[in-house]
């Protein structure tokens, strides 16, 4: 596996696909190694539950801008690649986690004749709504390089599937739809912890919760727009935003302009436990994004048994069914989300009905068992079509060596009579 985000280091959602993948297929008795950056007080090496996990530093220089810190990211994973390879043998097959290792994965496929398979969790165009300036340029074409020298290509959704086909032109057949997941045990035992949820609400109130980043394609901006049809039927609700991002300022800039900022709270970054916690201690969880290539957070909260409102976009699409396992409002429409979160807020049965169907759902389709299986039979394909490939040129090479040997016996049968003849 090749990743730039691994445990502590967590930026996104690759980070827990990764984990939760490696552990998953190491209990289905396979060998896995992870190559990521090296963040903070990180150990260069660690057994991690039977994940051999090696994590490299950036060059001591620094780089002039963030695709030059990813390229030294690259030569430093093809270093420590090549280290592993001469103490232990080749690998059968190089997991390359987006474009951000895409050169270290083809540099290993070209030196040492070994498969890739691609996971694509999202792209370049999809994230900004279109290709305008020349880094996005170059990270979409980084991208496409990728999915071209990549075996198998592996993608969350029929939405990206489609995405990639349209954006790079790859056959069909190449692109595989194997979801994510989630730990379905990871809420098993907790239950709401009062004085958590009072740091943030008062117990009257009912916690709208958000969890993510805070750039644009999370849509939170549409659900603070969303917050004054909703407190203007409900008085006891509160939003609750979990998550850092660039649009932080802008965001409380918005909630100070719309005079709710008594209803709204800001809790800045969570992690470990206090993630589970927040879940428990919400009453609806929102997830509006304009762009969602799967949508993971869903998951853990229908796990948790927290009725949702998403987007009718991308993977969420694909995730909820409206007003069975979740609710679904138009994408970028503040109203159609405050209609969602209203009916539940009222509806105490449909909420209770939701939430036992999603939780169903995510154990039985988003378990890691069985996407590890998936994944497994990826990497199968992947191999056999490499071995077959190696065996096509090897006998394309011999014919090509028995022609030249019969073209040089043509030759100097032809040199021996013209020599007699001469004589």
């Amino acid at each position: 596996m090749l990743t730039w985000e691994y445990p502590p280091r967590v930026v996104g959602g690759i980070a827990r696909v990764v984990n939760d993948l490696s552990k998953r297929l190491i209990k289905d008795g396979h060998e896995v190694t992870v190559v990521t950056y090296r963040e903070g007080n990180a150990p260069y090496y660690e057994l991690d539950k039977g994940v051999n996990v090696y994590r490299v530093d950036n060059f001591m220089i620094n780089s002039n801008n963030f695709i030059d810190w990813v390229m030294q990211l690259n030569f430093n994973m093809i270093s420590k690649v090549g280290q592993i390879i001469a103490k232990e043998g080749k690998f059968d097959v190089i997991h390359a986690h987006d474009w951000l290792v895409a050169y270290a994965a083809k540099t290993l496929k070209e030196a040492y004749d070994m498969p890739i398979v691609s996971t694509i969790h999202a792209t370049e165009a999809g994230r900004n709504s279109g290709i305008r300036e020349a880094q996005q340029k170059y990270i979409n074409d980084t991208e496409w390089m990728l999915t071209y020298e990549s075996t198998e290509v592996i993608v969350n959704s029929n939405y990206m599937k489609n995405e990639l086909q349209r954006l790079f032109g790859l056959p069909f057949e190449k692109i595989n739809v194997v979801p994510n997941g989630v730990n379905t045990t990871n809420y098993s035992g907790i239950e709401r912890d009062y004085e958590f949820r009072r740091r943030f609400a008062m117990d009257n109130e009912k916690i709208i919760l958000f969890m993510g980043r805070l750039v644009y394609e999370k849509g939170v901006q549409y659900l603070i727009g969303a917050m004054p049809k909703i407190l203007e039927h409900y008085h006891d609700a509160k939003l609750v935003i979990a998550g850092k991002g660039g649009m932080i300022d802008e965001l409380k800039q918005e909630v100070e302009n719309l005079g709710i900022s008594n209803k709204v709270y800001f809790t800045g970054y969570l992690g470990g436990k206090d993630v589970a916690k927040m879940y428990k201690a919400a009453d609806i969880s929102v997830f509006p994004s304009t762009y969602e290539p799967f949508g993971i957070v869903a998951l853990e909260a229908m796990l948790a048994e927290v009725p949702v409102v998403v987007s009718d976009i991308g993977g969420l699409n694909e995730i909820v069914d409206h007003r069975v396992t979740g609710m679904k409002s138009y994408c970028g429409n503040s109203n159609s989300i405050a209609d969602s979160i209203l009916e539940l807020l009222f509806d105490h049965q449909l909420c209770k009905n939701i939430v036992k169907k999603a939780k169903t759902k995510v154990k039985n389709d988003y378990n890691w068992n069985k996407i590890a299986q998936d994944t497994y039979f990826t990497y199968q394909k992947a191999i056999c079509e490499t071995y077959a490939e190696m065996q096509r040129k090897q006998l394309i090479q011999e014919k090509q060596t028995k022609t030249k040997k019969a073209g040089k016996v043509v030759t100097n049968l032809l040199t021996f009579r013209k020599n007699q003849a001469y004589a």
